[in-house]
């Protein structure tokens, strides 16, 4: 795999955050409020209009009760994929 655009890297993990929030039945006010984030966070993110610092990556994780290294690996996993 060569490697990925910011905005392809963005788009993937935006859709993965969406999908594990939604698994996880947390909205994103929820999500921000649980990350200690701006409210407008976990929406920018999920479109992949902004990326995470990895502090806030964990905070994310940390939130949603899941590792970081899993929304990392599908997210990568979505790229390999071709899916965006």
């Amino acid at each position: 795999m060569t490697a990925p655009d910011r905005d392809r890297v963005a788009r993937a993990f935006g859709a993965i955050l969406r999908a594990t929030r939604l698994a996880a039945g947390v909205t994103q006010e929820a999500l921000a409020e649980r990350a200690d984030c701006d409210r407008t966070f976990p929406s920018l993110l999920e479109r992949g209009l902004r990326t995470p610092t990895l502090t806030v990556l964990i905070e994310i994780a940390h939130a949603l009760d899941v590792e970081p290294a899993q929304l990392v690996s599908e997210t990568l996993k979505r790229l390999r994929e071709g899916q965006q």
